[in-house]
């Protein structure tokens, strides 16, 4: 199965983002959606998967969870939006993590994008980036990954141009 991710579009998608979505499988949002049209267009092209972030409100909340935690093509998978990152987890996440560590942890929030092994757990970490124009990062991201068999493969940090432009 193959996995488009992006997290904090803050309301913007724009044709560079859909296009590398388009070969994807599935559409993961990692929080910070900014507007339901964000979600309704994404829905339109491809099945979501999404949690609601820390700016999002009202109907976004209604429909999607804080977190999810599911199989996916025998991987288990974590995703929140604040979550924090190896070493540096927030303390609701790390208390899930303490019990019961998921082998994909996914989330957003911080606007940086990183894949790091979290060794202690022993599971992958990734933060897509913000891929939308709100917030202080340099240049826009996204992810995309299969997942087959519980493995992870074919993983690209995918760099979308400067915010702004």
């Amino acid at each position: 199965m193959r996995i488009g991710l992006i997290s904090d579009t803050h309301g913007h998608l724009d044709e560079d983002i859909l296009k590398h979505l388009e070969e994807c499988d599935e559409i993961w949002h990692a929080g910070d959606i900014g507007d339901r049209s964000v979600t309704d267009t994404l829905q339109s092209i491809k099945p979501l998967r999404a949690v609601f972030g820390n700016i999002d409100h009202g109907a976004l909340r209604h429909e999607f969870e804080r977190d999810i935690r599911i199989p996916v093509e025998g991987l288990d998978v974590f995703m929140t939006h604040i979550g924090g990152y190896p070493g540096k987890y927030n303390k609701r996440v790390r208390t899930i993590f303490e019990s019961d560590p998921p082998q994909l942890f996914i989330c957003g929030h911080s606007h940086i994008c990183k894949v790091m092994f979290d060794k202690k757990h022993q599971f992958l970490h990734i933060n897509p980036g913000a891929c939308g124009h709100h917030g202080f990062h340099k240049i826009r991201t996204i992810c995309r990954f299969t997942i087959n068999n519980g493995l992870i493969k074919d993983l690209q940090v995918i760099e979308l141009g400067i915010r702004g432009r």
